[in-house]
């Protein structure tokens, strides 16, 4: 998938070195609202992204900024269900210096077009950690409706409990919500 500024191409083993590169821009590893490896660690969680990708309940992105042909982050989607014809968008993480620019938005905007366009989805999960003040910002930038939470949801590398805050894009909504973010995206 391919926009103005982005390109999302399917991980590979091959994208672990600008992976690598895109963490250590920020060291984002020590956030306590996310999961991201160390550089050192990239190789082993790109290898579960494969293994993950090979079940079919997960499809792995690179982010790759146009601009410079580097890739800046990692973008998902998970929860793939397609007897009911949903999917999350998650997993997602940029480098600090692709951090509030139109690199989310467009994102966002490739794989929810291809959500509901090409996998004819009804609903589109977006998912973050409760604490996660900036990630809940912009999924709420986005249009999405919060749907609930999800209360001590999984364990976070430190081991601590994270509450989970599940929101939703439903197809209906999209095309209002699409004509918002074009239009965003279209203003410097």
């Amino acid at each position: 998938m391919i926009g103005t500024w982005i390109r999302l191409d399917p991980l590979t083993t091959a994208d672990v070195p600008g992976l690598a590169t895109a963490a250590a821009d920020g060291r984002l590893w020590e956030s306590t609202v996310t999961v991201i490896p160390t550089p050192e660690k990239m190789a082993a969680f790109v290898d579960q992204r494969l293994a993950d990708v090979a079940t079919g309940s997960w499809q792995a992105f690179t982010v790759r900024r146009l601009a410079d042909d580097r890739i800046v982050g990692l973008t998902n989607y998970l929860h793939i269900d397609p007897v009911n014809r949903r999917r999350e968008i998650g997993g997602t993480w940029y480098a600090a210096s692709a951090q509030r620019t139109a690199v989310n938005s467009e994102a966002k905007l490739l794989l929810l077009d291809h959500a509901f366009g090409q996998l004819d989805c009804i609903a589109v999960e977006l998912r973050t950690h409760m604490h996660n003040a900036a990630s809940r910002a912009a999924i709420e930038r986005l249009g999405a409706q919060q749907d609930g939470i999800l209360r001590h949801h999984m364990f976070m590398l430190d081991g601590s409990l994270r509450d989970t805050v599940v929101y939703s894009i439903l197809a209906g909504e999209w095309p209002a919500l699409r004509e918002r973010l074009v239009a965003r995206l279209a203003t410097p």
